[in-house]
């Protein structure tokens, strides 16, 4: 009997993923629970395991073509020989809400086919998650270009069109021509064939398509300081042996950064808050975005309820959210909801730099190099471990007042971390 594998659930808002790589191929022994195909979405890259031990059987999804959650990727048969690979132009969902879909984008196929005799290379209807967003924002179909397979308009297509100001469908007046593409200038004949093309992963994309969001949308500014950050130094070298000992995780500078952060985000709600149209949504709640750098791309997964974690339990899970980042085994879940974003440049060695937000957060803090510095202190000229800190805003909703004195609020409380025990 055959085991089918399906497209798991991606989590909330996600409906469809690409297929990036199968790990294996027909013929291919399998163990049970060992990985067989990673799909890539707009959120994280996800690891579909074998159900069961066997033999794989059929691939009825290539590399790079994109499914619905719940599309049949392919089977496993419980041993032997697999049968030749049927092919399989729509994919089974496993939902009626899909299959429902599947049936209905067959039929319209089928129509466009039988009235020009042939289905032109962009005549697949628009996915269910872009069909959706064409339909909330009155944008005109034939205006939008397809990435998908036989020209088929994704989700992250519309998202693209939608941010470049793409014109709504008009009521009563004929439909205008698709704006031209702006094409890539050719290569010097001498430089093409040391050229190298790679299509962006699914995450590149998102990555590339959000900070243009953020830029185009939110009006940013950037404010700076400088920490000595001598005394959370000292404090660390001082505990770090028995704080390991005792908890099991290294004790490094998130722990007290993430802390500073949601004292100030007390203070100063408004770098904690969202603009939703003409609303602003204050949260009474801290979940603090941590930026990952990883093979893929930049991740920020979410500390949640930050402002309730002891520094022991941030550091706990910064180190587990970095494993899973680097391992790319994110789900969906850890991704979400975050309220504030954390950057650390300094990691990579950078001094200074002017974040980008993480929309549609309203702040995100830069951490940088520490480097010593003659400093003047009590009249005295002397070196000390300094950091620059930068803080980007939303100055739609944070006011320059506002954005100062909580970047002032992180600096105390870093100077003198034993506020942040005494919650000061």
């Amino acid at each position: 009997m055959a085991t089918e594998i399906r497209v798991p659930t991606l989590g909330e808002s996600v409906t469809e993923a690409t297929v990036g790589k199968w790990f294996k191929k027909v013929g291919d022994a399998i163990a049970a629970d060992e990985p067989l195909v990673e799909l890539e979405t707009d959120k994280v890259t996800v690891e579909v395991p074998a159900a069961g031990a066997g033999t794989l059987s059929e691939i009825t999804v290539k590399e790079g073509e994109t499914v619905n959650v719940g599309a049949l990727l392919g089977s496993i048969s419980a041993g032997g020989a697999a049968p030749a690979t049927k092919p399989q132009a729509v994919a089974q969902a496993s939902s009626p809400e899909a299959a429902s879909t599947v049936k209905q984008a067959a039929a319209e196929t089928a129509k466009v086919a039988g009235d020009v005799g042939a289905i032109e290379p962009r005549s697949m209807p628009p996915a269910p998650a872009a069909a959706k967003l064409i339909a909330e924002n009155n944008l005109a179909v034939d205006q939008l270009s397809g990435s998908g397979k036989r020209g088929q308009v994704l989700k992250g297509d519309v998202l693209d069109a939608i941010a470049r100001g793409a014109p709504s469908q008009p009521a009563e007046t004929p439909k205008a021509a698709p704006a031209p593409i702006v094409a890539r200038a050719p290569s010097m004949a001498e430089d093409a064939p040391r050229e190298e093309r790679v299509r962006m992963t699914k995450l590149r994309q998102t990555i590339a398509r959000r900070l243009k969001e953020a830029q185009s949308t939110a009006a940013m500014l950037t404010t700076f300081n400088e920490v000595d950050m001598s005394a959370v130094m000292a404090l660390r070298s001082k505990y770090k042996d028995v704080f390991e000992k005792k908890h099991g995780v290294k004790l490094g500078f998130m722990g007290f950064f993430t802390k500073a952060v949601t004292h100030a985000l007390k203070e100063i709600p408004a770098v904690n808050a969202e603009i939703d149209g003409t609303d602003i949504i204050y949260k009474n709640f801290a979940h603090v975005g941590v930026a990952v750098g990883t093979d893929k791309g930049l991740v920020v997964p979410v500390v949640r309820d930050a402002d309730q974690m002891s520094i022991a339990e941030i550091e706990k899970e910064i180190g587990r959210l970095g494993l899973a980042a680097r391992d790319g085994k994110l789900s969906v879940a850890d991704m979400q909801g975050g309220t504030f974003t954390i950057s650390n440049g300094g990691v990579y060695g950078s001094l200074m730099s002017t974040p980008i937000l993480n929309a549609p957060q309203s702040g995100i803090l830069g951490m940088h190099k520490i480097q010593d510095r003659p400093m003047v202190v009590g009249g005295q000229i002397v070196i000390r471990p300094m950091m620059y800190l930068a803080l980007s805003y939303d100055h739609r909703i944070v006011d320059g007042k506002e954005a100062v004195t909580f970047l002032v609020r992180v600096k105390e409380s870093l100077e003198d971390p034993e506020r942040l025990v005494l919650d000061l």
